[in-house]
């Protein structure tokens, strides 16, 4: 490896599981594809070389620098980033979390070595400390997954848009792509001849935001349009005994289906249970989104929040008050009302012969938007459009855009 010209620090990407985790993997393997681009090491402080998921690459060298003391760990990370800009120094230093940032910040200002802060989500929509404020300032360059988190950190922290560029998600079309669903999944949870509602979120205290609640309140009003809806809830966290006692006060606990923790691996296969993908949120973007519509599933969203990007300013997908039952009510039915559609049990990479399992009296899989009254439905058209502007292609373009720019 030629003497690395980037260096990456990030506080943790593969020991927790996460949008942001999922996130950074997305970019660093991005980037480890790239051959144009200069050799880097990644710097990670809370996570162990042995979880590492990422695929070797000439690109990349990874430096843990876990230690069971956290005190220990950040100085040791202190100690190993001003050995490596003092020795190495790099073209540009990449920040992957505004916590990380003011200890940045005070080892490249003095030897002008520029550094970028990635912000994600809701840790830079509220004004920050002095400290990291001071930090994110005096950045370079800020790189963002979403317009709306762009604008809420330049107004809670006095900085100009124009500091700011967009790093979007990505999804994986190779991993999610329409298909059947599952027998087994379906017997496993009761889901057999249902009309599924799916949610993908931590089910924490502190995220109450994800609109599980707010689903579940809807599910009444659902079920008298749609009498065989179920709502299936995959994830783990603190808040589910409060969410089944709300099902149980509702009566409508029997309609509710927690599912726990799924493995990252397995969660293409659960998305194609779903008729429809609900998370009523306010996300920074909302990958969950991306991987429904690779999915052939219709989505629905929150209408003032990150999602705007995925959706297309509501263009792919509903979009209503996220904390409205009514509203999510209204657009869950219309949504469960789309007319079916052929599933398809080829990856995007077979041959065009590749068989189907379409009854002969269903519509061709390639009918477009054109044969639906509303395109939110047409699930092939859906895949095309998270594809083609969220896609791995895409984002190696930006990135790639991205560090071509002077910092």
């Amino acid at each position: 490896m030629k003497p690395p010209s980037y260096l990456f620090l990030f506080l943790e990407i593969f020991e927790q599981e996460g949008g942001i985790q999922s996130y950074i993997q997305a970019v660093l393997r991005s980037y480890g594809e790239l051959n144009d681009v200069p050799p880097a090491v990644i710097f990670l402080l809370r996570d162990r070389l042995e979880h590492s998921t990422l695929p070797a690459s000439p690109n990349i060298r990874l430096r843990s620098l876990w230690h069971p003391n956290p005190h220990v760990a950040r100085l040791k990370l202190a100690i190993a980033l001003l050995g490596f800009l003092w020795h190495q120094r790099p073209q540009r230093v990449v920040c992957g979390h505004i916590y990380l940032a003011p200890l940045v910040a005070i080892c490249c200002l003095p030897l002008r070595i520029p550094y970028t802060v990635i912000a994600y989500g809701k840790e830079v929509w509220q004004p920050l400390p002095q400290r990291l404020r001071l930090a994110l300032q005096h950045a370079s360059q800020i790189w963002t997954i979403s317009r709306y988190t762009r604008d809420r950190t330049c107004t809670a922290n006095q900085l100009s848009p124009d500091r700011f560029q967009l790093l979007p998600c990505c999804v994986d079309g190779d991993r999610f792509f329409p298909s059947s669903k599952s027998a087994i999944l379906l017997e496993q949870y009761g889901l057999t001849g249902a009309k599924v509602l799916l949610t993908v979120a931590r089910l924490w205290s502190g995220d109450r935001y994800k609109g599980v609640d707010v689903t579940i309140r809807a599910l009444a009003a659902i079920a008298q349009a749609i009498p065989t809806v179920k709502y299936l809830v995959i994830g783990r966290g603190d808040d589910q005994p409060r969410l089944a006692a709300l099902a149980q006060t509702l009566h409508v606990a029997d309609r509710v289906v927690f599912a726990g923790f799924v493995p990252t691996a397995a969660l293409p296969e659960y998305y194609r249970l779903a008729d429809g993908y609900v998370m009523p949120s306010q996300e920074g973007f909302g990958l969950v989104y991306l991987e429904a519509m690779a999915s052939g599933v219709p989505v629905l969203a929150g209408d003032a929040d990150g999602s705007a990007d995925p959706l297309q300013d509501g263009r792919l997908g509903w979009q209503v008050d996220h904390r409205d039952p009514t509203a999510v009510a209204i657009a869950c039915i219309e949504l469960l009302q789309c007319p079916p559609q052929c599933p398809t049990q080829c990856p995007p990479q077979c041959p065009p012969q590749c068989p189907t399992q379409c009854p002969p009296q269903c519509p061709p899989l390639d009918a477009g938007a054109a044969g639906i009254a509303d395109p939110r439905c047409d699930r092939q058209w859906l895949r095309q459009q998270a594809i083609a502007n969220f896609g791995k292609a895409t984002l190696s373009q930006r990135l790639r855009a991205l560090l071509t720019t002077p910092a």
